[in-house]
């Protein structure tokens, strides 16, 4: 049976349609909201009839941790990997970091799950706790170990490291926040929304400039 045959064809569309699914959701999700968004509203938008995401998915909460599972979790395991893979200095692993992050992170459609995280945490606390052990804890010790590398080395002062992880991530989150929010308005005077990136370099050379050993 040759690649271009009919069924071969089809096989391939239903090897596909996970990943058509969660695609319309997280547009979905991120559009409308978590609870506003209908399992109908998802398969429309994926092309497939009503009771498809069902052979997939038992529920719609299923269906957002998937999501986040396939994006955030994923790009999370990729900077990981960078990580721990970098040989230089950690303030340049940090510059790398922030630049890899807006690239995977900051500037994909999934930037506005943060947003969405955020106004949904309090009406569905079981996804809150989700996002938090897959996506929140493992951000912070990941940036804890990396400042405490820099410490280790040489290269940053003694300093707390729980409030330094705050420091440097409270830029990235309101990055994210800001531009699936008032970022969308006509002439929004934030920084962060007219050019993400060199924000996010310079709020990083800010927190640096206060923790690099003299």
């Amino acid at each position: 049976m040759t690649e271009n045959c009919p069924i071969a064809r089809w096989r391939r569309k239903k090897e596909a349609r996970p990943s058509e699914i969660l695609d319309a959701a997280l547009a979905q999700f991120v559009e409308k909201g978590f609870r506003a968004t209908k399992m109908e509203d998802i398969a429309r938008a994926a092309g497939v009839t009503k009771g498809t995401p069902y052979l997939y998915f038992q529920n719609k909460e299923d269906i957002l941790k998937a999501v986040v599972r396939e994006t955030l979790v994923a790009n999370l395991k990729d900077i990981q990997l960078l990580a721990g893979q970098h040989a230089g200095s950690t303030a340049g692993l940090l510059h790398l970091m922030v630049e890899t992050w807006w690239h995977k992170v900051g500037s994909a459609p999934s930037a506005g799950l943060c947003k969405l995280m955020i106004a949904e945490a309090s009406n569905f606390p079981e996804l809150a706790q989700f996002y938090f052990d897959e996506v929140i804890q493992p951000s912070t010790e990941m940036m804890a170990l990396i400042l405490q590398r820099g410490i280790d080395q040489g290269e940053f002062r003694p300093l707390p490291v729980a409030h330094a992880v705050d420091a440097l991530m409270a830029p990235l989150i309101s990055t994210m926040i800001m531009n699936h929010s008032f970022g969308q308005l006509p002439g929004c005077p934030l920084a962060s929304t007219h050019n993400p990136l060199a924000y996010l370099k310079d709020a990083l050379d800010l927190v640096l400039s206060g923790i690099l050993k003299k």
